[in-house]
């Protein structure tokens, strides 16, 4: 087997107490799209670096849950498989 890189890029704004992060992988068949969201709550200090940490693990659990949605799609449609082994 052929060693591979994939690169996931990680994408943030931010917009006051707002932090939008979105991950693209894009792995040569699929480009997956994770987006996550973090907002400050008034009452907790502004630390930014923690928004950007919360926003970009959601971004990636986004993209990781589609990405099993595509393998298991993936599975169900190939003859090599079977879906149970998995």
């Amino acid at each position: 087997m052929q060693a591979k890189d994939w690169t996931v890029r990680v994408h943030l704004d931010e917009d006051g107490d707002d932090t939008r992060a979105r991950a693209t992988l894009a792995t040569g068949k699929d480009r997956v799209i994770g987006t996550g969201h973090a907002k400050r709550n008034p009452a907790d200090p502004s630390v930014p670096e923690i928004g950007d940490e919360l926003a970009v693990s959601r971004a990636l659990a986004d993209l990781a849950g589609k990405l099993a949605v595509i393998t298991k799609h993936d599975i169900a449609e190939s003859a090599e498989f079977d879906v149970r082994s998995w």
